[in-house]
């Protein structure tokens, strides 16, 4: 049967260059956003091999239909969670503290969704054989530098993604046994649609914050990482900076 991945934040920018990657190299793909007629119409590309389901990453019922879609095609061998939001707020603000209701959201989608959608991952993974190498499969995790240096303004989005690093090992050594795998990504600066509404002077200050090489990443640098760490049985339970050597300033 076909490997197959499930890709979260399908419709544009880090995910939807991951599925493209996986594709390519021989997976069937299964995308999940909440960007309906973006997605479909990016899987239409992938033909046989391309389902898109529009779910929310916090929800199991919309996560289990992406699963089924998964098993109709083949053996469900990778997650990847590229799902997320970056909406900032300061602590305290002339408007007066932190919305709470916007510190849970960020925590909700980004940190819980994506536990949600590896967990039920796992559990598919769970029944398939082991390979000779006694792996079933591999569930790959985004996190971001601001997990470890957050700026002004990041709190909930860094209490997030802080968190999605800080459950790599544990996820890692439950699932040892089973032969499944856990590695996170922690992107700096990339081009992606959350920069999308920036000015070009802002952008090419960004870029000029980052040591070497000085620009933006691309969301096919990603995806190449994502690519090595589905192909490199041996990393395992930790969280690697792809970042240009960037250690990010309070603002």
């Amino acid at each position: 049967m076909s490997s197959v991945a499930l890709v979260t934040g399908a419709a544009s920018g880090l995910g939807l260059a991951t599925a493209t990657r996986l594709h390519a190299e021989g997976f069937a793909v299964v995308g999940i956003d909440l960007d309906a007629d973006r997605g479909q119409a990016a899987f239409e590309a992938f033909g046989a091999r391309g389902r898109f389901v529009k779910a929310d990453v916090t929800s199991e019922e919309g996560v289990g239909a992406a699963i089924a879609a998964a098993a109709e095609l083949g053996t469900l061998r990778a997650s990847v969670c590229c799902a997320g939001v970056g909406w900032a707020s300061r602590v305290l603000s002339k408007k007066g503290p932190h919305p709470l209701d916007l510190f849970r959201k960020v925590v909700e989608i980004n940190l819980v969704g994506t536990f949600n959608v590896h967990r039920l991952a796992a559990a598919a993974m769970a029944e398939h054989d082991a390979d000779a190498d006694g792996q079933r499969g591999v569930l790959i995790s985004t996190a971001s530098v601001a997990a470890f240096e957050g700026q002004i303004g990041q709190v909930a989005y860094s209490a997030s993604k802080g968190g999605v690093a800080a459950m790599t090992l544990p996820i890692a050594r439950d699932l040892a046994k089973l032969g499944i795998r856990a590695v996170t990504i922690a992107p700096g600066i990339f081009d992606t649609p959350m920069l999308a509404t920036v000015s070009d002077e802002y952008r090419a200050g960004l870029a000029a914050s980052v040591p070497n090489p000085s620009r933006l990443g691309t969301p096919e640098e990603y995806a190449d990482m994502a690519w090595t760490i589905v192909r490199t049985p041996y990393l395992n339970g930790t969280t690697v900076r792809l970042d240009g050597a960037l250690r990010m300033a309070p603002k």
